[in-house]
């Protein structure tokens, strides 16, 4: 390496002591005066390679040693000799022995970045072609630049970032800004043909240059395109630099109108990372705007995604009525992708308050619309629309025990979500049919589409449905036999939840497992917080599943009272029965048909598990089914 210059860049760790001697023989050679100087320098830069490399190249540059590479000798006195201690204090003192020429066209080289097109910088350097290619020539031999590849245009690099810092904070803030706003024309002239590929250079310039008419349509785009290939935090943080450009422009319709959108637009980015205090406090502001600006579709957008809100914290009681206004002024304006979105906000929402039928019709209204569409359209939302909107659908199908219909769809969701591969749409599909596998009580299905969520929600940084992941995984191994495992998910979905739409139910399955590890205490204080949650929020079907749990509770206890099992199984089996939720019916007919067993009235015993076997059959209900017939076939 030492006597090379670089084809490559790579990370390099402090040197070991023989290491360095090594290094440093390559750079300066074995002449004996060199000795001293060797220790010296391995002490001072505590074997970093690029500090070393560069006190070398200083002392050549400073006379102190002669010869060439390789085979130095010293010059000067040891005692003489000052190296300094830093490798930016290195790299400063050697920019400040520049050439005016040479340090002015370094400079200009650090705006653009650390890696430098040709023709950018011949834009921007003030110089002729000769001056420049002199001059370039001259910053290669010092080691400062770097050619990085000659097609299909030539390209420098710096040989260090920190050389670019160096040469970049030794510019005045008026210079620096003129050179970033002759950057972003200069940009802008190169690759006038395909300014897409460097929409992300162009917002970093022109916010930089206070080009800021410029610096918020690129900081928009930067951030639809970092959206559109779920790069969210890179999103979140161009569409927030444009809300900041917008400060330093008029205040005009034009502007107050960008300010609604890119809050819009921030949503889905924020709501993937799970950021939902950072989201309601945009919409309140978007709010505003859109009411000042009296902008009746954006108004709608904003109602919209405020229902979304609400229905994301578990408040869909909260999110009926901006959903329904958002819905009313799509339908008046006709506005097809605010139907779209406004459709299935409301969707979710009657879904969360057990009205599943209503659910239903609302998914297929929109599903209606979609027909003939790009599968890949998002219509401004975190997910693909043919696939989230069909989400609600399909859990809806599975309480009312529609299964294999709830599949049927629940596969094509899959199906649409791995042929557009967006990681959102992908969790969203597999949680999906996890879920209604749950429901067939097919755990071996439902557990890899569990496990394949948490993983993409890991490494695509999805918070928002991490802790719906765990939960679903922890359930399924519930069932599975691993209750230690389960517990531990269960647990830390309900503690740390990332949101709060199925968190009522989160509930009531720790619930369940704490009631299968044998503490039935702690099975009861979370199933009676469980159902106050869902009277509280009104989830009327999650209500039907704490009451449920409740009464298998207080089927175990010692000694039973059956009044209090009977209660809270009836009560749970009316509210199923009024919402059609047959799974359920099904099982409360079995809680019941076990309690009465245990109590010794065999003749309702059989009764209940007839029905609930029966029930299960029509739907197919695997595991469950097994549980089931195995209590009725132990009455005879």
């Amino acid at each position: 390496m030492g006597n090379k210059t670089f084809y490559s860049q790579v990370r390099l760790d402090p040197l070991r002591t023989e290491s360095a001697e090594q290094l440093l023989q390559s750079l300066l050679g074995n002449d004996p005066s060199l000795q001293t100087l060797k220790q010296v320098l391995t002490t001072r830069t505590e074997g970093n390679p690029f500090f070393l490399e560069e006190s070398a190249q200083m002392l050549v540059e400073t006379k102190v040693l002669e010869g060439e590479r390789g085979v130095y000798r010293l010059a000067k006195l040891i005692d003489s000799i000052q190296v300094p201690a830093t490798v930016q204090a290195v790299l400063a003192a050697r920019f400040d022995r520049l050439s005016p020429e040479e340090k002015r066209l370094l400079q200009a080289a650090s705006v653009i970045g650390e890696d430098i097109p040709f023709t950018l910088l011949s834009t921007i350097a003030e110089l002729s072609e000769e001056e420049l290619r002199r001059g370039l020539v001259h910053l290669q031999a010092a080691e400062f630049l770097y050619e990085a590849k000659l097609f299909p245009d030539l390209e420098y690099t710096f040989k260090h970032g920190l050389t670019c810092q160096v040469a970049y904070g030794s510019l005045v803030q008026d210079r620096r800004r003129s050179l970033h706003a002759a950057v972003v024309e200069g940009i802008e002239r190169v690759y006038s043909g395909r300014l897409t590929e460097q929409v992300e250079r162009l917002a970093h310039h022109a916010f930089r240059g206070e080009l800021w008419d410029k610096a918020v349509v690129y900081c928009r785009q930067a951030g639809k395109k970092a959206a559109a290939r779920s790069a969210n935090r890179e999103a979140v943080t161009y569409f927030e630099q444009a809300l900041g450009v917008l400060k330093h422009l008029p205040l005009n319709r034009v502007t107050l109108t960008l300010g609604v959108d890119l809050r819009l637009e921030l949503r889905p980015s924020l709501l993937t990372l799970g950021e939902q205090e950072r989201i309601v406090e945009h919409l309140s502001q978007a709010e505003s705007l859109a009411e000042e600006l009296g902008d009746k579709r954006r108004i709608g957008c904003v109602l919209a995604d405020m229902s979304a809100y609400f229905s994301r914290e578990g408040e869909d009681y909260r999110a009926v009525s901006p959903g329904e206004r958002a819905l009313a002024i799509a339908t008046e304006l006709g506005d097809f992708g605010l139907q779209v979105i406004a459709l299935d906000r409301l969707s979710r929402v009657y879904m969360g308050l057990g009205e599943y039928r209503r659910a239903i019709a609302l998914c297929e209204r929109s599903t209606s619309l979609l027909e003939g569409k790009p599968v890949g359209e998002r219509f401004g939302m975190a997910s693909v629309a043919s696939v989230v909107t069909r989400i609600p659908l399909v859990l809806s199908l599975a309480e009312l025990g529609d299964v294999a219909n709830g599949i049927a769809q629940g596969e094509e969701v899959v199906r649409i979500a791995e042929m557009v591969g967006q990681p959102f749409s992908l969790v969203g599909a597999y949680l999906l049919v996890s879920h209604i596998y749950i429901v067939k009580g097919d755990l071996e299905k439902a557990t890899p589409l569990a496990e394949r969520s948490l993983d993409i929600c890991r490494n695509a940084e999805i918070f928002s449905e991490v802790s719906r992941a765990v939960a679903q995984l922890g359930y399924a191994y519930l069932h599975l036999g691993r209750v230690a495992d389960a517990l531990t998910l269960l647990e830390q979905a309900v503690k740390r939840p990332t949101m709060r739409r199925f968190y009522t139910l989160h509930v009531c399955w720790l619930g369940d497992a704490y009631l299968l590890a044998g503490r039935r205490e702690e099975a009861h204080q979370v199933a009676s917080r469980g159902l106050s949650l869902a009277r509280h929020k009104k989830e009327r079907g999650y209500e039907a599943w704490a009451l449920r749990l409740l009464g298998e509770i207080a089927s175990r206890e010692e000694p039973l009272d059956i009044g209090r099992a009977e209660n809270h199984h009836r009560q749970a089996l009316a509210v199923a029965e009024e919402l059609g939720m047959r799974p359920l019916i099904a099982h409360c007919h079995i809680g019941l048909g076990k309690l009465y067993q245990r109590s010794g009235n065999l003749r309702l015993a059989k009764e209940h598990l007839h029905n609930g076997v029966a029930l299960m059959r029509a739907m197919e209900m695997g595991l469950w089914l097994e549980r089931a017939e195995a209590e009725l076939n132990e009455l005879g």
